[in-house]
Order: C-alpha cells, then sequence, then structure tokens
C-alpha cells in the first residue's frame, strides 16, 4: 500500500500514546515494513541519501574548521541527517520551514547554499540571508521563540488562503519550555497548518532527557494541545519521510497541526564549546553509533545494487572538498563587521538602535572614546 493511498494511517496507528514507533527501515538497512514504504523511485532515494553524505562531511569539515580557529562555535549535526532531510523531502516547494540551529541538512535541501550556513557560524550577518524563493526562515538560536514564528506564518498561510504548510523543527530541551505549548495549543485552537518536529537527541546540552521529563514520550505532550502526536525512528530516513508527509498533506487539506518526535541521538558534542565526556558515557554513544542514518541508508542501497563502499568514500571525499573550498570563499570575505549588527538585525533601524550605530560611527572617526 503506497502512503498516498490512505489517510493519516500512520498518525493513527502510531499515535503518540500506543507505545509504538514507526520504523521502516532497520539499523541494518532492512526494510521490516515494506507496505509503508513511501513512493519514491530508487533514483529519488538515492539522491537523498547524497544530501545526506553532503551534510557529514560539510559538518565533519565545519568541525575541524572551528578546532582550527578558522570558524566561530558550532552546532554539529552528526547523527541527526535523516531527522532533517527525510522531513525536507517530503515538503512542497511552496512550504515553509522554521529552523532551530540544528539543521544543516534540511536547510541544504531546501535550497540554503552551504555557504551562506558557513557565513552564519564564521559571524558573518550575511548569513541570515537566503537567496530570494527560499522559503526558509533565518537560524534561531533562542531555544523555542522559533515556533511561535511557525505558527504564525502558518496561520498566515491560511488567512490568505494560500495552499502552504510550515515545518518547523525544536529540540527535545526546547519541548520543557514555555514557548512549545504555547505554539502547540495556539496551533490546535485555531487548527493552523503546521508540523511541529523534535529533535530528541537524548540530551538539552548536558541535561539527559530522563532529566528534562518522566513523560514516556515527548510525543504525548500533543494530547493536552488536542493535536495528534506520534514517534518515529529519526535515525530512519523512509520513516521520517513517510510520518512528515502524511502530517503535511493532513495539514494542507485542513486537518490541522501534528507533533512528530524524531527519536534520533547526538553522537557529537552541543556545541564546539561543550565537551560531552562531562556528561555521559563513551560506551553509550558507542551503542548508538550502530544506528546511524547514514549506514542503515548505505546498506540498503548496496544490497539494491545501487551503490557502493567505493563511490560512497569517493562521493565523501568530494563533498569535503567541496565544503573546504566554499569555506575558503567564507573566509575571502573578510572579518565580520561589527556595523553590521546594526543594520541586519530590524528592516528598519529603531531609534535606539541607529543612537548607538551613530555613536558607533563617531568612535570609529575618533570623536568619542
Amino acid at each position: 500500500m503506497l502512503i498516498q493511498e490512505y489517510t493519516a494511517q500512520l498518525i493513527r496507528d502510531y499515535d503518540a500514546l500506543s507505545g509504538r514507533m514507526l520504523q521502516i527501515l532497520d539499523e541494518n538497512g532492512v526494510v521490516k515494513e515494506p507496505e509503508l514504504m513511501p513512493a519514491l523511485s530508487d533514483a529519488e532515494w538515492l539522491e537523498l541519501y547524497k544530501t545526506m553524505v553532503l551534510t557529514r562531511a560539510a559538518d565533519d569539515k565545519a568541525l575541524q574548521l572551528q578546532r582550527q580557529g578558522r570558524m566561530l562555535t558550532y552546532a554539529p549535526n552528526t547523527g541527526q541527517e535523516a531527522a532533517q532531510v527525510g522531513p525536507a523531502a517530503a515538503m512542497a516547494k511552496n512550504d515553509w520551514l522554521v529552523p532551530a540551529f540544528r539543521e544543516l541538512g534540511a536547510w541544504l535541501y531546501r535550497g540554503v547554499p552551504l555557504k551562506t550556513v558557513y557565513l552564519y557560524w564564521y559571524g558573518n550577518e550575511y548569513g541570515s540571508h537566503f537567496p530570494e524563493g527560499v522559503r526558509v526562515l533565518p537560524i534561531a538560536v533562542p531555544i523555542g521563540t522559533q515556533l511561535h514564528h511557525a505558527v504564525g506564518v502558518a496561520m498566515a498561510s491560511k488567512i490568505k488562503g494560500e495552499n502552504d504548510v510550515t515545518v518547523a523543527y525544536i529540540g527535545d530541551g526546547g519541548t520543557s519550555t514555555g514557548d512549545f505549548n504555547e505554539a502547540l495549543n495556539f496551533a490546535g485552537v485555531f487548527n493552523a497548518p503546521v508540523v511541529f518536529i523534535v529533535q530528541n537527541n537524548q540530551y538539552a546540552i548536558s541535561v539527559p532527557r530522563t532529566k528534562q521529563t518522566i513523560a514516556k514520550t515527548i510525543a504525548q505532550k500533543a494530547v493536552a494541545a488536542g493535536i495528534p502526536g506520534m514517534v518515529v525512528d529519526g535515525n530512519d530516513l523512509f520513516a521520517m519521510y513517510a510520518a512528515v508527509k502524511e502530517a503535511i498533506e493532513r495539514a494542507r487539506s485542513g486537518g490541522g497541526p501534528t507533533l512528530i518526535e524524531a527519536y534520533t541521538y547526538r553522537l557529537g558534542a552541543h556545541t564546539t564549546s561543550d565537551d560531552p565526556t562531562k556528561y555521559r558515557e563513551d560506551s553509550e554513544v558507542e551503542a548508538w553509533k550502530p544506528r546511524d542514518p547514514l549506514g542503515r541508508m548505505k546498506a540498503y542501497l548496496i544490497s539494491k545494487g545501487l551503490w557502493s563502499e567505493e563511490q560512497d568514500l569517493a562521493l565523501y571525499e568530494e563533498y569535503g572538498a567541496y565544503a573546504l573550498e566554499v569555506f575558503r570563499q567564507v573566509e575571502a570575505e573578510g572579518e565580520p563587521r561589527v556595523e553590521d549588527l546594526f543594520k541586519y538585525t530590524y528592516k528598519e533601524m529603531p531609534a535606539h538602535v541607529r543612537e548607538q550605530y551613530e555613536e558607533y560611527l563617531q568612535y570609529l572617526e575618533g570623536k568619542v572614546d
């Protein structure tokens, strides 16, 4: 049965209180639920996998560059590529993506240039300027605030009679904020066409999931808002695509919001300013490595005769070289300029910011100390 042939079957069968987690592709790259396979071609799945490889290579390169002192604090994405690329691929071109700060795969798939992403982590304000037509909101570091924006975008689309759906990301730690609950409640009350995705990577910086909430799942937080919720294997590209595709089409047809918990794991540090060895055991990380989303997808493609280890290594090296070249372009832009902090924070500079900006200009001219 193809996913297009039923209406919200996954959301119904994997309801947040069912105790079930949607998984189509297991850790060994074997399809366990063939009847739930989304209707994409082998070529399309291969292209999605290549985006995941690009995400991993660009992520690894960013980490190396930061350790060399050539980039500011960076938030690694390793281990969460399927939870990012799958939903992004399920979106229509006209849909809106509202990210937090750890969605590199989604940004790249939705058309945000890698150079733009690198500019952001380099400290260049132009890293928040996305190309015309790319429906992605800027990176949001304040925890949870982006969900209010997401619901606002969704409501604007609904009021204007547009056929757009908004897909919003948040981390498991962000679900402990008031913004999270307020956004879900508002979306539920007004039937906003929005899909909330929680990247549950098991840690909010150093705080483990078990110390944030004793709720059995994060997905069941949807119940209080009166909207559907479900848990999905966040390392399974097929499952993430299928679940989000269904939730998006449900929202587009007037069915309202859905909360999806992508059950995944942060293999690296929270950011490059973090030392995860201080709060978790190496054995825990090792136990999660076999569940790597790239490993299982690669195994699937090889088993289908669509890919090989040699091609995989060559592609990773190619993307790594590409990422380094992109970053060299970023460095060629020069050091970030202080005046950009004033120019690009608001569409129109408020009076108090303009006053500070003018004082800064006087400082440059040596008129004030």
